[in-house]
Parts: structure tokens; sequence; C-alpha cells
């Protein structure tokens, strides 16, 4: 007679994205948390960010940008390790690096995973034309920005080398260059 012994068996839950950009929460590196439901009626730039990169210095352009315009534009950065491991740092660490070096007023969440399982579900809608219903863009590096509309529409996704401030995104939000 054989003995049966029951074997687990993996289940998959199924990854849930939201449609609405609003729906999001995501955890702050200060051990906050960030809705984006509040941010209804302003623009959102979503920005992969990492202190060890040659982009890093567009810390400056971000901060510049929401320090000037935060009526109406929302910046949030979004800490990845994901490109060539460039944001190694603890919490502590991004945080401190960020207030020193760049006086980092706008939010800065924790670390998400944009390539590397699991791929943090606001990427995947940022990313997806199926949840974002626009189009799709893939992020190739750090400091890849992502535009979204006062409704909540995904307007553009800009490659690390376009600037906060350039002109692609600034007609887009009605803001006139600095």
């Amino acid at each position: 007679m054989a003995l049966w012994l029951p074997m687990a068996i993996p289940t998959f839950m199924p990854m849930t994205i939201p449609t609405d950009i609003y729906a999001f929460t995501l955890p702050l590196l200060d051990g906050g948390s960030i809705s984006f439901e509040p941010f209804k009626g302003k623009y959102l730039i979503l920005v992969n960010v990492a202190s060890e990169c040659g982009f890093t210095p567009q810390y400056r352009q971000l901060q510049e940008l929401y320090s000037q315009y935060s009526d109406q534009v929302q910046v949030i950065g979004l800490p990845c390790n994901d490109f060539g491991g460039q944001e190694p740092g603890s919490p502590e660490e991004i945080l401190s690096f960020c207030d020193q070096r760049y006086q980092v007023t706008f939010p800065l969440t924790e670390k998400v995973n944009i390539t590397t399982q699991p791929v943090h579900s606001l990427y995947s809608w940022l990313t997806r034309k199926e949840y974002n219903g626009v189009r799709d863009f893939p992020v190739t590096w750090n400091f890849t920005k992502f535009l979204i509309s006062p409704e909540g529409i995904w307007l553009g996704g800009y490659g690390p080398t376009v600037s906060p401030f350039a002109d692609e995104i600034l007609q887009k939000t009605g803001i006139t260059s600095p």
C-alpha cells in the first residue's frame, strides 16, 4: 500500500492593477504613505530615481519644478535599484542624501521594482497600455518620467535624457519655461 502525502500546490494570486491612477497608495521612505487621490486636479510627474546615477543631478530640476509649480504639478520620486544597482541605500541614507545634496522636499516612496519581480503594480500601470489605456512605455534606466493629467490620464513617458523642464513636458502642463 502506497503512502499518500499531500503536496503543497502553490497558488498564485493574480496581480490586481487599478485602472485608475488615483487608486494607488504607496509607502514613503519616511514611514508614512502617499495616496494619489488628493492630487486630482494636478499634473503628476512620477520619476524612478537613484542616488548613484549620472542623471542624479535631475533631482535639482525636479525640486525646482516642485517648488515653483506645486500648485499645478505634484512630483513623486520612486527610488529604484533595478538599473545598475544605483540606489543601494537604506531609506535613511536615501533621505539624507536627497536632503543634504538637493534639498528635496517632494515625496519619495519606498523603493520599487520596475524590471525585477515582483514588478510594482504602479509601474505595470505606467508602462503597459492594457492598464493605462494609452500606450506601452518601457523604463530603460533611472530618471524615466511619466506625466499624468489632472484627470488621471496618462499623457506621456520621457526617457532619462529628457529634462523635467523639457518643452515637451511643460507644454502639456501649461507651464512656461523658467
